[in-house]
């Protein structure tokens, strides 16, 4: 049966005026929690006076009309879904999967299905772990949707205790290890070096990663190294702009949402597609040569990143384990564009 929308309207009345958005609505609408509801304002379903807004703490005044979309309730597990998955290794224990960019890694809010959480229900069954919650069972780490690269799911409780103490520790006392792979605009000013800045949620816009001060935020270190640097060229071949973009090899010392891309933004040396954090240099490809312009706009919406190293100590076995992918077709395509 096809769900219909449930869509409510109201009129901010003497007595509401002063009140809280989200009070004010709840009150109104004995049928939703107000959490929910809050949650609802968060990805912009509520409507004052025509325009979204996002502020659940926002006073209300006279007359101004409140509207409500409310959508179709998301399951409240996730379903298994039969998804071609890379697997590079698996047993009993775990799982590492070579992930494609535009798949995202568990259900959220607008993204119920078509996850690699779905994919795993389908390919491990009830076997994966539980400690992640019904809807990132196994899930020990992340890639942003749009990042491709290698990734390790826990099959039970016990591995999954084991692998996220060990992404907890960064490496810094035992064998994990995270290198990506990054395409980014310019060279940055020396080989190889550290960044270490402190990251947290922008209030500005909600979907992106700041740097913030010492004292505010979460550490994050990111160690890089140029590994080669690409110029311009005509049709002729000449060079019409020399170190355009660079090829970055990073490692994590930290894990934090969208580290490297914040991070490279940051230093001056966005990644190539990144509309996020790169959306101010998009004339930079107007520079490039016909073929890398070509390669750079074929990736569409993922930005040039990819995770090609992952290594991890064997929750069970104590072996150490360490896994390499090749740079995925679109980015072998922007490479060979770039040379």
């Amino acid at each position: 049966m096809l769900y219909e929308p449930q869509i409510f309207s109201i009129t901010i009345t003497p007595e509401e005026v002063g009140q809280r958005l989200d009070k004010l609505v709840s009150a109104r609408l004995l049928d939703i929690s107000r959490s929910r509801l809050q949650d609802l304002i968060k990805h912009g379903a509520l409507k004052v006076d025509g325009a979204i807004f996002t502020d659940a703490s926002r006073k209300m005044k006279l007359d101004q009309v409140v509207t409500l979309d409310i959508p179709e309730p998301e399951p409240a597990t996730p379903i298994a879904q039969l998804i071609a998955l890379d697997v590079v290794y698996e047993d009993d224990h775990l799982i590492v999967i070579n992930k494609p960019a535009g798949l995202i890694v568990h259900p959220a809010s607008g993204h119920r299905d078509g996850t690699l959480v779905n994919a795993l229900l389908a390919h491990c069954g009830e076997s994966l772990s539980g400690i992640g919650g019904v809807k990132r069972p196994g899930i020990v780490h992340r890639l942003d949707k749009d990042t491709s690269g290698l990734l390790v799911v826990a099959k039970n409780d016990r591995a999954h205790k084991k692998l996220a103490a060990q992404f907890a520790d960064h490496g810094r006392t035992g064998p994990l290890q995270r290198a990506y792979l990054a395409f980014v605009w310019g060279v940055p000013n020396r080989p190889h070096g550290t960044i270490h800045a402190n990251l947290e949620r922008s209030n500005q816009n909600r979907e992106k990663i700041a740097v913030v001060s010492e004292t505010q935020g979460r550490e994050a270190i990111t160690h890089f190294e140029v590994k080669k640097v690409f110029d311009a060229y005509d049709e002729f071949g000449a060079i019409t702009h020399k170190s355009i973009a660079s090829l970055v090899e990073c490692r994590l010392e930290t894990g934090r949402t969208h580290q490297i891309r914040v991070h490279m933004a940051h230093i001056g040396h966005p990644l190539l597609a990144d509309r996020l954090y790169g959306a101010g240099y998009k004339t930079k490809a107007l520079h490039l040569g016909e073929r890398a312009r070509s390669s750079l706009a074929s990736l569409g919406t993922r930005q040039a990143l990819h995770a090609a190293l992952l290594g991890f100590e064997h929750p069970v076995t104590r072996q150490e384990m360490v896994f390499e992918r090749d740079l995925p077709e679109e980015l072998m395509v922007l490479l060979e564009g770039l040379s």
